[in-house]
């Protein structure tokens, strides 16, 4: 599809209402959500004598039993206690209670919560007709409050939130959380049988009884960098379950996309990728955020997408039958084309997120500073960018990016200069003016009297923080960017010779960027496409050329991948230089830090962003996949 004929809902604030009427009353309001073929809403204490007497269950106490010699009743004991640990218990006063509290910390935090409502009816309508699962993206701790608050703002059913441990620790909120619909899984609970499936079978039975719609973070984590996070397989693998063996007729997956101008956790984020200690997550420092209620978070958009239908992803692509010779109680291992079909839906549904993000102009204004500020300190100098330049190229890029099918929120009926001042305003940590110029806040005296390597550490929080805006947009980006480096990369201008680099290339960030597996081909030709309509390419049979007004262009896209590739390259020189055999995968991060640091201090690396831990693990699960590291047991 063009990408300039994206058509996008619009939003609503819904923080509007709240500014303008009692929030207890919105607290205290008749809440009666419609429910999944209007079936009657189940305890949690049904919902797990269900779980504890499935087939599944029996089957695999059984087995456990057989294997460790326990007696069944132990066993069965031991399962209550983890379904106890794990459980939800959706208490409606304390979405109460949350809607209260919420709405008085938005409101000081938010200048708007906009929300799509055309979303929110294809949901309303969804939940109806089939199970639901919610997959909002996952920048913040944020995103499943704000998930709740707005289900609850609109009366749609309230979903169970699948949560990791640590929030359990915070006693207080962590029951408070349990209250509100989160259940709590461990992060890791390898060849746990009886864990996973208490987990699968507890998962299951509230989908396919239509208890509530179920949601979890497709990135498994919160991502520290802004961009979206290679997806994980495992709670899809189970919520697609009862489809592919055919219990129910359907699922409908709705991805979500949440887009925040300005990130709660901003600078905590570049702090915990460049290694410096962070505070275990605990009910004081909670309150101790609180000094936080007093800045400006700006806006937040939340946009509900299209409810993909399972049924309609697997059509041709998924046979059935196969479930049909085995007792469906009995757990196997997914089959090859099952794996790969979740694979692929899941990599489908990452994409749908990124493409609903909402991009303000300071991100497009962040990856001008960040472009310019490398090209200064690579030319020695300190000055900054004119406030009139810096407009005018940000004016050039909200074109291109429209072009290339970006969801922006550019306000049209503000002058330019103003929309970009504002933000600088917005963000005002992450820059200076100074007469008229702007540059990014990195700059120390000459004299200051902190040690090399803290000063290097405070510029580089600052550069992974305005790194986080840019890298918003490489989804929009990504494709186009990846062509114009392999132009610049490849021997000639043979469209063969430039389609190999492109390939190397794609292959080689396949960990760095949602890049769909065996998308190569429609990759190239998507980035082909948008060169070629923004009038940056032409191309003849057998070439590639670049036309006059098409270098500026190329040069910013490949300039946007320069810090990752620099970030691969390094990580190989390490590897060469410095790795012994001795070198275990926890000492890895630490003795690449130390590496790059050596490098940086001496002035032979030109971007701090590859200190960022992020990218030095993706790079090393991409020399693992191509086979260019081996990792091998103790």
């Amino acid at each position: 599809i063009d990408p300039m004929l994206k058509k996008r809902d619009d939003f609503e604030d819904i923080l509007e209402e709240r500014r303008n009427s009692s929030d207890l009353k919105y607290a205290l309001r008749c809440y009666t959500p419609v429910l999944y073929k209007g079936v009657t809403p189940c305890t949690s204490s049904m919902l797990k004598s269900m779980v504890l007497q499935s087939d599944q269950l029996h089957y695999v106490i059984n087995q456990v039993s057989k294997e460790t010699g326990k007696a069944t009743d132990d066993i069965k004991e031991e399962a209550s206690a983890i379904l106890e640990e794990m459980a939800q218990c959706l208490q409606l006063s304390t979405v109460r209670f949350f809607a209260f509290t919420l709405s008085k910390a938005f409101k000081t935090l938010f200048r708007s919560i906009c929300v799509n409502e055309d979303g929110i009816q294809r949901l309303q309508q969804a939940i109806q007709e089939h199970p639901v699962v919610l997959l909002p993206s996952h920048r913040s701790y944020m995103d499943f409050l704000l998930m709740s608050y707005i289900l609850y703002t609109y009366d749609v059913a309230l979903p169970v939130i699948a949560a990791g441990m640590d929030f359990m620790g915070m006693k207080f909120v962590g029951e408070m959380l349990r209250m509100s619909g989160a259940f709590f899984i461990r992060r890791s609970f390898g060849g746990d049988k009886l864990y996973w499936a208490l987990f699968s079978e507890y998962v299951k039975t509230m989908l396919k009884n239509g208890f509530a719609p179920v949601e979890f973070f497709l990135e498994g984590t919160r991502s520290r960098t802004s961009k979206s996070l290679t997806p994980k397989l495992g709670l899809l693998n189970i919520v697609m379950d009862p489809f592919l063996k055919g219990e129910v007729f359907d699922v409908n997956v709705v991805p979500v996309s949440i887009s925040y101008e300005r990130v709660l956790e901003e600078t905590l984020y570049a702090r915990e990728l460049l290694g410096i200690p962070k505070p275990k997550e605990s009910t004081s420092g909670l309150f101790k955020a609180r000094k936080i209620l007093s800045e400006d978070y700006g806006s937040i958009h939340v946009y509900f997408g299209q409810p993909v239908s399972v049924r309609s992803l697997a059509q041709g692509k998924v046979n059935r039958c196969q479930f049909n010779l085995v007792p469906r109680h009995i757990p196997r291992r997914p089959s090859e084309d099952i794996a790969s079909f979740v694979n692929d839906s899941a990599y489908r549904l990452v994409r749908a997120q990124e493409e609903n993000m909402v991009l303000k102009p300071w991100v497009l204004v962040a990856s001008l500073l960040l472009q310019y500020h490398h090209q200064n300190q690579a030319a020695g100098q300190k000055r900054g960018i004119a406030l009139g330049e810096l407009t005018a190229q940000a004016v050039w890029l909200r074109d291109l990016s429209r072009q290339y099918g970006a969801f922006l929120h550019w306000p049209d009926h503000i002058p330019p200069s103003e929309v970009v001042s504002s933000s600088l305003t917005l963000h005002r940590g992450l820059v200076r003016i100074c007469e008229d110029k702007v540059q990014l806040a990195v700059e120390q005296g000459p004299h200051s009297s902190v040690a090399p390597e803290e000063e290097l550490l405070s510029q580089a929080v600052i550069l992974l923080s305005c790194a986080s805006y840019r890298n918003q947009a490489l989804h929009v980006f990504v494709r186009p960017a990846l062509l114009a480096l392999a132009i610049h990369t490849a021997s000639s201008n043979q469209k063969q010779e430039v389609f190999n680099s492109f390939s190397f290339l794609r292959n080689m960030f396949s960990n760095e960027f949602i890049l769909c597996p065996g998308a190569t081909v429609q990759d190239f030709e998507e980035a082909c496409y948008l060169l070629v309509k923004t009038g940056a390419l032409q191309f003849t049979q057998q070439e590639v050329l670049v036309t006059e007004r098409g270098h500026r262009t190329l040069a910013f896209l490949s300039t946007m991948l320069d810090p990752f590739l620099q970030g691969y390259q390094v990580v190989c020189r390490f590897l060469c230089e410095e790795a012994t055999e001795t070198l275990t995968e926890k000492q890895f991060i630490p003795a690449v830090r130390k590496f790059i640091k050596k490098l940086l201090l001496a002035g032979r690396l030109r971007y701090m962003e590859v200190l960022s831990s992020d990218l030095q693990k993706n790079s090393l699960a991409a020399l693992l996949r191509l086979g260019a590291v081996r990792k091998m047991k103790g």
